[in-house]
Order: C-alpha cells, then sequence, then structure tokens
C-alpha cells in the first residue's frame, strides 16, 4: 500500500480539486472533457482514470464505438474536426518530450477555439495528466 496523498496531504489535493472546480465552468461539454481525460489516460497508461473517465462518458451520452477507437482517432470519421483538435492538444502536450504543442495544432485549435478556449483546453490536459501521475505513482486500482 503506497501513500494515499489526499489524507497525507490534503493541502495538495485541495489545490487539485480547485482545478477540478475550474474546469467544471469551462465552455468545453462534458464529452470533450472526457475525451481529454481518457485519451491522455490511455497515452499515461493510467488504468485507474482510464475506468473512471470511460464510465463518465458513457454516462454523459459518449457511444462505446467511439470510446474504443478512441486511441486510433486519427484513422477514422467518428470524431469531429473540432474534437480531433482537442484530441491533437492533448496528445502533443501529454507527449510534452516530442517538442509538446506544434505551431501546426494550435493554428489548427485556433479554427475552431477562441484564445480562452485554447487556455481551458490546455489546463484541462494538464490536470489529467497530474491526475494519471498521482493516480499511477500511488498505485490507484480502478474500482471492482
Amino acid at each position: 500500500m503506497r501513500v494515499n496523498i489526499n489524507e497525507t496531504e490534503p493541502q495538495a489535493f485541495k489545490a487539485m480539486y480547485a482545478l477540478e472546480g475550474y474546469l467544471a465552468t469551462i465552455l468545453l461539454s462534458k464529452i470533450e472533457k472526457e475525451l481529454i481525460k481518457i485519451r491522455a489516460s490511455q497515452i499515461n497508461g493510467c488504468a485507474f482514470c482510464i475506468d473512471m473517465h470511460t464510465k463518465d462518458a458513457l454516462k454523459y451520452g459518449e457511444t462505446t464505438q467511439r470510446i474504443f477507437l478512441l486511441n486510433a482517432w486519427h484513422e477514422t470519421q467518428l470524431f469531429t474536426e473540432k474534437e480531433k483538435a482537442i484530441l491533437a492538444i492533448t496528445e502533443e502536450i501529454t507527449l510534452i518530450t516530442n517538442k509538446g504543442l506544434s505551431d501546426a495544432t494550435y493554428a489548427k485549435a485556433e479554427q475552431f477555439f477562441d484564445q480562452n478556449q485554447i487556455a481551458q483546453i490546455i489546463m484541462a490536459v494538464v490536470t489529467i495528466n497530474a491526475w494519471n501521475r498521482i493516480a499511477i505513482s500511488t498505485n490507484l486500482e480502478p474500482a471492482s
């Protein structure tokens, strides 16, 4: 059993929950937010977060087919161009060592989003990446 950060450092979790509170107010749809969370969690290999956010996405009306094909979003027309821009941002920020958010992806995002929305997408990606690192580092397991 590894450290439970919520118990040992509750102020740290309070800060994370404050980010979640902020994200609840942004202009992205619940489905768009869940796509970010699932895709980043797939890349990071976070079983706990994949489990949680696929269940949440289904609850919000996402289809199983789109969830099953999310890791191959480049290869399907099931996602809108707007969603593809969100997913590209998600991948490039999550895979930050591959040069981070490219100018091409940023320019594509500007076709669909204003500066505030782009900032909101970036913060959503950053937040799920932090949660993934917490869950993986503390060996959180999906609920049975």
